[in-house]
């Protein structure tokens, strides 16, 4: 399976009024094409500003972050993004809320198809009947639901996710985490998640990429071997049990906080 995204030798470093602040540093990831990526890390250690270089919405200092071969220059079309806050537009219905990217990326579709592509989707995700409804009218899990199916309505080869399940409650989150499942099985997409929940990043992930503290490294990756149909239950199993305590453990270490294995370790 060939790496539909490559990540070699990244440095970035913000300018402040006192100076260069270094948040990656070195960084190599690789993340075959179809895979499901997900990133783990210290606060503040630079995980954010790795979706942002996937995105192309910024450019590395050093280095190159590479999308099917070719180097981001800028923002792409076949990225698609969902963020912790849905952003939804109030004054737009859920319906038009999700089709907002087909008119920007399509705009000679016709509407009847573009609205035809957003109803599949909402039906999907449980949303059916509830196309004319404004965000305000949703629930934050419905509304999260609604702002998946917008980042992935005009089938993008890659979906980053920064955060997008954090502010939801328990329920609601491992709801959404099998949701996210059903929708990678039927529309097909390489994604990057990123996560500080070891158990959504085991249950979601094909890999798991840890972070060394600012400014980051790849410190570890954990191949997830797991089947691909993963009820909520096998997050209770032994063998998960044991690759969340080697999460923890490695980031015990990125914190500065313990010892173990060196850095571009796998499991």
């Amino acid at each position: 399976m060939s790496d539909l995204i490559d990540i070699r030798g990244v440095a970035h470093a913000y300018r402040t009024p006192s100076g260069p602040l270094p948040v990656l540093d070195g960084l190599d990831i690789a993340i075959p094409r179809g895979e499901f990526c997900a990133v783990v890390g210290p606060s503040g250690c630079g995980k954010s500003t790795l979706t942002r270089l996937v995105a192309g919405l910024m450019k590395p200092d050093k280095g190159e972050v590479r999308l099917d071969g070719a180097p981001i220059r800028g923002p792409r079309k076949n990225v698609g993004m969902a963020f912790q806050n849905p952003v939804l537009l109030e004054w737009r219905s859920i319906l038009d809320n999700v089709i907002l990217p087909l008119e920007i990326v399509a705009p000679s579709m016709p509407r009847k198809e573009r609205v035809a592509r957003a109803e599949e989707l909402l039906a999907m995700v449980g949303l059916e009947g509830f196309e004319a409804k404004r965000p305000s009218e949703l629930s934050g899990g419905m509304r999260q639901r609604a702002s998946l199916c917008r980042a992935i309505v005009h089938k993008p080869d890659v979906l980053i996710m920064d955060e997008p399940f954090g502010a939801l409650d328990n329920f609601t989150r491992e709801d959404l985490w099998q949701t996210m499942r059903q929708l990678r099985a039927a529309e097909p997409f390489t994604a990057v998640l990123i996560t500080h929940d070891l158990r959504e990043s085991v249950y979601l992930g094909d890999q798991v990429v840890v972070l060394s503290g600012r400014p980051a490294r790849t410190q570890y990756v954990m191949n997830v071997d797991l089947p691909d149909e993963r009820p909520l239950d096998i997050l209770y199993t032994p063998k998960v049990g044991e690759m969340l305590h080697v999460l923890r453990d490695q980031i015990k270490i990125a914190q500065g906080r313990g010892e173990g294995p060196g850095e571009g370790a796998a499991a």
